[in-house]
């Protein structure tokens, strides 16, 4: 299983609330592709950074598509029961955790609020088909995934996202993973900080 844990990259989660939140919030539907969510630590904590600085109106309106090609055929039951033991959340900010974790009545175990649960929804599917889950998205998530790919298989990948985004829609990828050169004039960034890009054009 892939390696992660809840909040793992504030830095880029931050530059999502500040760079590209305030352009989606103006859209009626917020589409978003976590693609690479392992066992839903990311999507999870991008839902519940996304609801504190959202009203809960514009919250319902946010849908997450949590995507992994998943070999052990365990994420998405992970995903959708929302159950987490106390390791994997004790990383989570007292403050984040107190709102949206509740005992699940097991020993040391967690359960997401339904609120948080309700906006992800987790499908299989291997990157590497060049096929989006849907198009339309106004921001796309790729963390882990980019480096474990050929060149050839990333930009192929990369231009496949950018294809699925909206017209000015974000693209954020892992902070050691570049956009290739030769792509450079499909994407411009946001901040100097992460990598986290706007679709041109």
């Amino acid at each position: 299983m892939a390696f992660t844990y809840f909040f793992r990259d504030m830095q880029t989660l931050e530059a999502i609330r500040d760079y590209a939140l305030p352009a989606l919030k103006s859209r009626r539907y917020i589409n978003i592709w976590d693609a690479g969510c392992a066992m839903g630590q990311e999507p999870y904590s991008l839902a519940m950074v996304l609801r504190e600085n959202m009203v809960r109106m514009i919250f319902r309106n946010v849908k997450i598509y949590a995507t992994d090609i998943d070999g052990s055929n365990l994420f998405g039951k992970i995903i959708r029961d929302g159950k987490y033991p106390g390791e994997q959340v004790r990383r989570i900010p007292k403050e984040i955790f107190a709102k949206y974790f509740s005992p699940n009545g097991k020993p040391d175990h967690f359960i997401i609020a339904d609120e948080i649960r309700k906006s992800v929804e987790y499908q299989k599917h291997d990157l590497l088909t060049l096929r989006p889950v849907r198009n339309n998205f106004g921001l796309i998530v790729c963390k882990n995934v980019l480096l474990h790919f050929k060149e050839a298989e990333r930009i192929n990948v990369i231009n496949m996202f950018h294809e699925a985004l909206s017209e000015g829609g974000f693209l954020a990828v892992e902070q050691t993973q570049k956009i290739p050169e030769k792509m450079k004039d499909l994407f411009e960034p946001v901040a100097a900080n992460v990598q986290l890009f706007r679709k041109k054009g």
